[in-house]
């Protein structure tokens, strides 16, 4: 099954390698348009994996389009040409991924076993080298001195209930700023995974994950929510406490279930 998944990919991709790299993300903007579904007031999506699946050929046309860039081609996009571009990438590896055993899964970790991480699968041809999910996150999106921006962990989705929201669009360089803030605020405004009260801030595990890249960033996890305090709580007490990064913080269960369309009913 991932000798088809990979090797259909680079014979699209030997088809785009003399077309210039799309930087509206087109073929991937019309799939999350038509099949990602906001919920929870804004805060949460779900994916129509279903739907997905029967468009799965333009899903592997964008893939091969991302597939056939060249390591020097990359070189010369902008700066957020290159993330929107890692963004996308992981995203929509990370659907054609699910794909693959869908709909017979209930979590991306069952496409791993007792020995082998889902995340550590080298299947994902990017920039002349077959790539796992977590060498295109950690190699490259959080390359120290490449990005070094913690709002990325809002806009990468590993395919679960307990990550920030798969947008309902691409990552484009032309606003990808305004795209990583409004993932930002999507998601800390989602009182379930993030919080504050009297006895401390409640985030998700994400925070604890990565830590170094919020400490890195701001000083602490708490440094970096303080600016937020006003998503996290509505007591003004509270919002005091967040703002002054004064709260204990304390991290919350992350939930692994597939993010698949109707999985909340």
């Amino acid at each position: 099954m991932l000798f088809g998944f990979v090797s259909g990919t680079l014979l699209l991709a030997a088809a785009h390698a003399d077309a210039a790299f799309d930087h509206g993300h087109s073929e991937l903007e019309t799939l999350l348009r038509k099949h990602v579904v906001w919920i929870n007031n804004g805060h949460a999506s779900e994916i129509d994996y279903a739907g997905i699946k029967r468009d799965r050929s333009v899903l592997k046309s964008y893939l091969a389009g991302v597939a056939a860039v060249t390591p020097q081609e990359y070189k010369g996009f902008n700066r957020n040409e290159r993330l929107a571009f890692l963004l996308n990438a992981y995203n929509a590896y990370t659907i054609d991924f699910v794909l693959t055993r869908y709909p017979k899964l209930e979590s991306i970790r069952d496409l791993g076993t007792l020995f082998s991480s889902p995340w550590k699968k080298r299947v994902f041809p990017l920039l002349g080298e077959e790539r796992s999910l977590d060498d295109i996150e950690h190699e490259m999106i959080r390359k120290p001195g490449d990005f070094d921006d913690p709002r990325i962990h809002m806009a990468v989705n590993c395919a679960s209930v307990g990550c920030p929201a798969l947008r309902n669009e691409a990552y484009v360089a032309t606003r990808l700023d305004a795209q990583l803030d409004d993932a930002v605020s999507r998601f800390l405004g989602d009182r379930s995974r993030n919080r504050a009260d009297t006895k401390g801030l409640w985030v998700s595990k994400i925070f604890d994950w990565y830590g170094g890249d919020f400490e890195k960033h701001s000083g602490s996890v708490a440094a970096w929510l303080a600016p937020h305090a006003a998503s996290l709580s509505n007591d003004p007490e509270v919002r005091a406490g967040v703002a002054t990064a004064s709260l204990r913080v304390r991290y919350l269960d992350y939930d692994w279930a597939l993010n698949d369309l109707g999985s909340s009913n």
